[in-house]
């Protein structure tokens, strides 16, 4: 349970800040960056949500729960040292990747296949997934770069993956299946 009395603790001043196992890391860091870039992608789904009803916005409430436990992954180094811990750190598991995938499909089912590339835009909603998919898609390019040099669970990787390809087929969905898709026109405007 977490417990947070007081917001500020002044031990980042110095331009360090603490990950999962206590460790203090410059907060320049390609970790820091990677989950900064996570915590970044979730507020944007905060956003979409606000424009979601129903279904699609209690697939968003679990995708954001999802994206705290993939920050908390990324914040705790070496996952060798998994079982030393005090408390067994929280890692993105295979099942939360293969929800993700049951859930593209179902939703990729109801729309026809492009014809073209489609612009970001069209409906709200489909603007602010589409603005998630880039965020996400920043995240993921991040945790790759940061498992070239550093311990990085192969799950959140493939999460943050699958869950750009998630907020493209959702924003089909939120423009009418698809039916008002914004598609780009090569050269139309030459």
């Amino acid at each position: 349970m977490v417990v947070l009395s007081k917001i500020y603790t002044r031990t980042g001043d110095a331009g360090t800040t603490a990950l999962g196992d206590g460790s203090r890391v410059p907060k320049t860091s390609a970790r820091v960056e990677a989950y900064g870039t996570v915590d970044e992608a979730n507020a944007t789904i905060g956003m979409a949500r606000l424009h979601a009803e129903a279904d699609m916005a209690e697939r968003l409430a679990m995708i954001q729960n999802d994206m705290f436990d993939l920050g908390a992954d990324l914040c705790r180094p070496d996952m060798a040292k998994d079982t030393e811990a005090e408390y067994p750190p929280l890692r993105m598991l295979p099942a939360q990747i293969d929800r993700l995938e049951a859930e593209i499909d179902a939703m990729n089912d109801a729309l026809e296949p492009l014809r073209s590339f489609v612009l970001p835009g069209g409906s709200p909603l489909a603007a602010h997934l589409h603005l998630c998919r880039t965020v996400t898609r920043r995240a993921e390019r991040l945790c790759v770069a940061l498992a070239e040099t550093d311990d990085v669970n192969a799950a959140a990787v493939k999460y943050l993956n699958r869950l750009s390809d998630w907020f493209f087929v959702a924003s089909r969905i939120a423009n009418d299946d698809g039916r008002a898709d914004v598609l780009w026109v090569p050269g139309a405007n030459r």
